[in-house]
């Protein structure tokens, strides 16, 4: 039996000594109030409320205009509570979608495990809904995970749908790198979803998904001292730079030799430090202790944003004087104010200042090696020097010996090989010779 629509009264009320009708009803329990509109009544000898002489304007609302204009409020509010209701009980029925836990996620992801700058960049990349902008260029996310699963009610995806995503995913030449990337991201919000104190989901599809097969990770590859020094050169002259767009003034020409200048010292200090890129544009002087040749790492730039380090310890790296010789040089620049300064002062972007390294590569006709290589030329040149592998790893900073490992591919082959002929010559210890039968 269909329920019947609440009836309005009409009440005037006085707003600034001008009368306005108000409709009055109440629905499911509760009273509701509602303006109408200026009431075309004036106030009669007795202090009560008659209607206005003349023609009702349109602003305004006779008795018989506001009681169809109360019906109209009452029937558009009863609608309204209807798709309100409706949508309540579905959300309630079907349960939250994977957009609210992603959302959820996010925030949570920020506010309470404190996710580096970065790590929010990668996950809000990834679960980007399609045509979002890139945070750089013109290009926009095809937003593969929204646009399939962000409507879904999260407690209803299936292992198979996840696989459908990353198939998508595959099939628009994503390495295999990214589609885990993208798997592992899934996992991660369905893994929050599941806590009892979030949505409590009833498990996680993307934990049954298949992994792809990354390509196992090749030697590392290193410069040499001398492909290091011909890099940072090419950088101190300038020639990174395009000659069709010279300083036109001498002052812009002093300001361009001192940043290639610093460039040039960033490049060593990367390669004879072994630091990170965010942790070279985080480095500040208080953290350079040239008398006790050390530096101290503590914080590192992740999205433009000053965090802590990868590994979120603070580590003493050994200063070898190939590095303090660049600290020091830059050191001697103008406008020096104070401990708190950054060592590398000029505002710099690390995509930028990735441009300026593959320009001096080409400059230099060095091989094109990433900048994060330069740090692999920290490892692997100490590794290559006899340097023990423990203390690589705390100078480096990593979490795992195994990480560290990597570089013991720089030791010669031949030292080994003499280490191999001495563990089996007849005259070493504990060796018994055996006569032959």
């Amino acid at each position: 039996m269909p329920v019947s629509s609440p009836t309005a009264s009409i009440i005037v009320r006085e707003y600034r000594g001008r009368p306005y009708y108000e409709a009055k009803f109440r629905h499911q329990g509760q009273q509701i109030k509602r303006r109408i509109g200026p009431a075309w009544l004036e106030r009669d000898p007795e202090g009560g409320w008659r209607r206005h002489r003349g023609r009702v304007p349109e602003s305004a609302f006779d008795e018989r205009a506001a009681h169809v204009a109360a019906a109209q409020i009452v029937a558009e509010y009863v609608a309204e509570a209807s798709d309100r209701e409706r949508a309540e009980y579905e959300r309630r029925t079907r349960g939250a979608t994977f957009r609210e836990v992603a959302h959820a996620y996010l925030r949570w992801l920020e506010d309470v495990r404190g996710a580096k700058p970065s790590t929010l960049v990668g996950h809000r990349s990834v679960l980007g809904e399609p045509g979002t902008p890139y945070r750089r260029g013109k290009g926009t996310t095809l937003g593969h995970v929204m646009a399939a699963l962000g409507d879904r009610p999260a407690a209803k995806i299936t292992t198979r749908e996840v696989e459908d995503v990353l198939a998508t995913i595959s099939e628009t030449g994503a390495s295999p790198r990214t589609v885990n990337k993208h798997r592992n991201v899934i996992a991660a919000v369905f893994g929050y979803g599941c806590k009892p104190s979030t949505y409590g989901l009833p498990a996680n599809p993307a934990k049954g998904a298949d992994k792809r097969r990354e390509p196992s990770p090749g030697a590392l590859v290193f410069y040499s001292p001398e492909e290091i020094e011909a890099l940072a050169r090419a950088l101190a002259d300038g020639r990174h730079r395009d000659p069709s767009r010279p300083a036109v003034s001498a002052q812009e020409r002093d300001v361009r030799q001192a940043e290639d200048r610093q460039d040039a010292e960033m490049i060593r200090v990367a390669a004879y430090a072994g630091l990170r890129q965010g942790e070279l544009l985080a480095l500040r002087w208080r953290d350079v202790d040239f008398a006790g040749s050390a530096l101290t790492i503590a914080r590192a730039m992740s999205a433009g944003v000053e965090s802590s380090t990868k590994s979120g310890h603070t580590r003493r790296v050994p200063l070898a004087d190939q590095a303090a010789a660049a600290l020091e040089r830059i050191s001697r620049r103008e406008h020096f104010t104070s401990p708190d300064d950054f060592v590398f002062c000029r505002p710099l972007d690390d995509s930028a200042l990735r441009r300026r390294y593959r320009r001096a590569q080409d400059a230099a006709g060095i091989r094109p090696l990433r900048f994060h290589d330069l740090r692999h030329t920290f490892g692997s040149l100490l590794a290559m020097r006899g340097v023990d592998v423990v203390t690589i790893q705390k100078a480096m900073g990593h979490s795992t010996l195994a990480t560290t490992s990597r570089y013991l591919h720089a030791r010669p082959a031949s030292e080994q090989a003499q280490a191999f002929t001495a563990a089996f010559a007849a005259e070493a210890p504990g060796v018994v010779a055996v006569a032959a039968a």
